[in-house]
Order: C-alpha cells, then structure tokens, then sequence
C-alpha cells in the first residue's frame, strides 16, 4: 500500500501536466511509451529504498562506530587495514565520460539473512597493493592486456581488464579444489542505455590452465546492458559435450553501477553465485564430477573500447566454504577471515552476515553454550592500535548477534588480541589476509 501511495506521489504532477497540454502530453507519451513507464518504476523503487534503508539507521548505530552512521569513504578496502603501498594517483582516472559510483554500503539489516560462507582456507587473495600503477599484476597472467589503476583520489587500485575475442585474465591461484569460495568487487565506467545486450563479465571455472576453453567448464555471464534486464547466463561443458544452458532471471542494471560485490560457492557438483545480499544461482549438478576444474578465469565481452570500462579488485578465492555450524558444535571453536571490516575501522561489511548467521544459529539451538569472540588483526600499524582495533571489530561481531539476531548479550564476551597471535606470514599479502580473523570459542 506504502507503495501504491509513493507511486501515486510521482505519476499525479506528470498527469496534471498531460491533462493541461493535451498535444504535448500526447506526443511526449508517444515518444517515450513503455521506456517511460519502466524508468517511473524504476525511479520510484530507488526512492522507497531510500526511505527504507534510512529507517534502519537506529540500528547501524549499535553496530558501526559512534558518529559514522553507516557511511564509508570511497574506495575503501573492505579486507585490508592498510592504504597500499602510496600509488601514483596520475594513473588514476579522471575526466572519464562517466566517473564510477561507489555508493554507500547497503544496511547490515538486509544482509541479515544472507546465506554465503567464505572458505577457511585462504588459497589466493590480491587487492594489487604491491603492483605498481600502470603495471599488468604480477600475479595474473593474460593473452591481452590490462594494467593497474586508481580510481578517481582513492588509493585502491584496480585491474582494468580489456574487452576482445578469446582475451583471458587468469590469476595465478593454485589448483582448484573440490569445494571452495571466490569473492571479489567490481566497477564500471562509461555504462548507459546503449550498452550492449551482450555486454558481459564471463567467469570461467575450466580444465583447461591457459588460454582456451577446456573439455570441462562451467561459465557464469554476468551482464551489464542498462536498457533490458539480461539474466546471467550459465552453461557448462562436460568431456567437451553441453549438458547445461540456461539463462536465469535477474535485474542486475542498478548493481552493476554501484561496486557490486561478487560471491561463488562450488560444493562438488553444486554452484551458487551472490550479487550483493541476493542468490541469483543455485544448481545442484553443473560441475563435472571429480574435481577436474582446476582454473578460474575472467573474460570480458563487447564492451566499447574506451567508453565503457570494467575493473576487478579484491578477488579472494578460499578452499572449504562449509558449514561451520557442525565444527563450532563439535569443536568448541571456529576461526574465520571471511567476516571483513571496513579499513582500519570496526565496521562490519555486511557480506560478512552469512558466517555471523550461521554462529547465531548454532547460540539459539545450543541453549548452553556462551562464546568469547576474538578479534586478530595484521601487523600493519601500531602495536598498541591493533589491540584497540581488534577490541572494537570483536565488539561489533557482538553486537551484529545482539541487535540483529536477538542473541543474548550475557552469553557473549569480546577480546582483541591485535596482531600478537599471527598464524601466517605478516610480510606477505595472503599472510596478512589471514591473520585478519575473528575466532569463536566455546566457554
């Protein structure tokens, strides 16, 4: 009904204004049609967004730090607590046609039931920080090209990947495992209503490591037209036959033009794919038996050069992805990087809900069970800082349980260890990666 009424708001001026100039309102109608019609409800949704996203700015405030209010600088890193290593900020890009829209983060509240687990075992993770601007990554390999850059006066970089026939980005991750997890973040620049129907970011999980399709895949085209929603299209080969090609339902033109963050679970056969809080993918048997993908892969299709542009960042790919509910209970205890904080800050992305779902489950059917939560951070920074900083990030995975799971405070202690329990190598990226953790233990 609120809705209704929100709709009514917007179309009652324009029919006023066809109803006092019958010509022009004419003529305008037949001018615009359906596109009319598609762009009001468009436009109508985002603004009951709005108002719904600010109601929950209550509850933010439990969780974020004092007098954020949920806001986040652009181009922030959503794992690392470093600002990289000072790129040049000429390669930034600047001027474009069109400058990218990071947006806001969307409130923790709607990724309450977000169902994603990242893998435990980080196998390969790059945020570029040690590449140098202008520089094809040090850890990719291409038949192409591509280079690292900055956006705008961030000082996160980007690969800029190139659009061409049979053009592969291949990062150098180690062969794939049966189950496992693949995260990372995008841009776009120069996107508009003459983006092609066939403008698509194709990832590829193949058999074969270097520049062709394989006699085993499974491929997920996402799409990026902004004048129809597309779907994401998958398909897979199995010993060089089609088993499967299917085009899934989806309206992904507002996401793709607000930093969309990308999840994938492989468990054996099954696929799952996230954008955003939203499971687009599900399907149960599109993986060939027997672990025979042992590559990941990207390819970015009919995209106008030098107008509309695409960039990655933050790909992380873990092995596991499993439920941590069993472990916790069996165990007493689980560790996991894959709940991320905002730069040098406690502030949960909320990405991160699905592992903080999965321990509040465990809290409402364990009725006895209480928890010391334990935040870790790298060695970047300040001794004194990361004792601080992992404080707060246990703190606010305490108060994501509280205030949005209803899960008893008496049954929750914090403490912050900062960086004085590493559990890999601090002089590395990945090291780094996980030893930003938070463990759950049973007391």
């Amino acid at each position: 009904m609120k809705v209704r009424k929100q709709q009514l708001l917007f179309i009652l001026p324009l029919l006023l204004f066809l109803f006092a100039t019958p010509d022009a309102g004419a003529q305008l109608l037949k001018k615009l049609g359906k596109a009319a019609e598609r762009a009001a409800e468009r436009t109508v949704e985002r603004r009951v967004e709005k108002e719904t996203s600010e109601k929950t700015d209550a509850v933010l405030d439990s969780i974020l730090e004092p007098g954020s209010k949920g806001e986040q600088s652009q181009g922030q890193n959503p794992i690392s607590n470093d600002s990289g290593n000072n790129p040049d900020v000429s390669g930034g890009i600047n001027g474009s046609t069109s400058t990218p829209n990071m947006g806001g983060p969307k409130p923790i509240q709607v990724y309450s039931k977000f169902d994603f687990v990242p893998g435990d075992k980080l196998l390969f993770f790059d945020d570029f920080s040690n590449d140098f601007i202008g520089d094809f990554p040090a850890k990719w390999n291409t038949n192409g090209g591509g280079e690292v850059v900055t956006l705008d006066d961030s000082p996160e970089k980007w690969l800029e990947l190139i659009s061409g026939y049979n053009l592969y980005f291949i990062p150098d991750v180690p062969a794939l495992p049966e189950e496992y997890t693949i995260e990372f973040d995008i841009e776009t620049v120069g996107l508009d209503n003459k983006t092609s129907s066939t403008a698509t970011l194709r990832i590829s999980l193949s058999d074969d490591d270097m520049f062709k399709e394989g006699s085993n895949f499974v491929h997920s085209h996402l799409p990026f037209c902004q004048y129809s929603p597309i779907g994401i299209n998958m398909e897979n080969h199995i010993n060089n036959k089609r088993e499967i090609y299917s085009t899934v339902k989806a309206d992904l033109r507002d996401e793709v033009l607000n930093r969309p963050h990308i999840s994938i679970a492989v468990n054996k056969q099954r696929y799952r794919l996230w954008v955003n809080e939203e499971k687009y993918i599900d399907i149960p048997r599109i993986v060939p038996q027997g672990g025979v993908l042992n590559t990941l892969k990207f390819h970015m299709n009919n995209f106008k050069d030098g107008k509309e542009r695409l960039f990655i960042t933050n790909l992380k790919v873990a092995e596991g992805g499993l439920d941590l509910r069993r472990t916790l209970i069996s165990e007493g205890k689980v560790s996991t990087n894959g709940i991320l904080f905002d730069s040098g800050s406690a502030n949960i992305q909320p990405q991160s809900m699905g592992i903080i779902r999965q321990i509040s489950q465990v809290l409402q059917q364990e009725g006895g069970m209480n928890l010391n939560i334990v935040g870790h951070t790298d060695s970047d920074g300040d001794d004194a800082t990361n004792i601080q900083l992992s404080k707060k990030r246990a703190d606010a995975v305490r108060s994501a349980l509280v205030d949005i799971y209803n899960v008893a405070g008496e049954r929750l202690k914090t403490e912050g260890k900062g960086e004085t329990a590493p559990i890999a190598d601090n002089g590395t990226t990945d090291g780094k990666a996980q030893n930003r953790r938070v463990e759950f233990i049973k007391i």
